[in-house]
């Protein structure tokens, strides 16, 4: 469903080149969760970036259900995020003026769904939400602008989910949501990557990952 195939990725800095990522190569099948530890400045949010097709690498190769977003034009490629992968992060990122239904319903933006309106119900529902639906962000607690980002991701059935750090910013109730709604996605039979410092994803992870200084060791 995933694949890196010896990625690398290195940034200019004031000093000359800073190597971030250095022959990265693993997969993730269907129905399996995936977690990336590792120290701060490891690398793992820019391999996180390079699996979604928002970061070209310098070098190797990433696969999403099989296709390459680095060989499409822009396009092409945000059609293949829009149809594929689901980003949930720490900060959420929801659109501030927008309510939670116009937020969860953002991705159709990108894709044109049938009955997509009464799929982002389900999810409003699903993620307790019914009551805070006109709510904008800063009305919901941190547990609920989470959940709002879930249902977002999930929005449009993606096969793929990649999260960093989704549980950062919660306690252990609201953690648990998350990852309880992660582990259900991958029993349904979707792929999950999650770059974590939280020790409590190893419950629910199939395979673990350590990255320090860019390499997996």
């Amino acid at each position: 469903m995933l694949e890196f195939e010896n990625i690398s990725k290195s940034f200019d800095g004031p000093a000359g080149k800073i190597q971030v990522l250095n022959s990265i190569s693993f997969s993730i099948s269907a129905g399996e969760l995936v977690s990336i530890q590792g120290p701060s400045g490891c690398g793992k949010t820019t391999l996180l970036l390079i699996a979604g097709g928002l970061l070209n690498p310098n070098d190797g190769k990433v696969l999403i259900d099989g296709k390459n977003p680095y060989q499409l034009g822009t396009n092409p490629r945000s059609r293949l995020r829009a149809e594929k992968v689901g980003f949930v992060f720490q900060q959420f990122y929801l659109v501030p003026y927008l309510s939670v239904l116009e937020n969860v319903l953002a991705p159709s933006l990108a894709k044109n769904a049938r009955n997509i309106k009464s799929r982002a119900h389900q999810l409003i529902d699903h993620f307790n939400l019914r009551h805070r639906i006109n709510h904008v962000p800063n009305q919901l607690s941190t547990g609920e602008c989470q959940r709002t980002a879930l249902a977002r991701a999930l929005l449009n059935e993606p096969k793929i989910i990649l999260a960093d750090e989704p549980t950062g910013n919660l306690d252990d109730e609201n953690g648990k949501v998350v990852l309880d709604c992660l582990a259900e996605f991958a029993e349904n039979g979707g792929a999950v990557l999650v770059v974590t410092h939280d020790s409590r994803v190893s419950e629910f992870a199939h395979k673990e990952i350590k990255l320090i200084d860019g390499a997996i060791v």
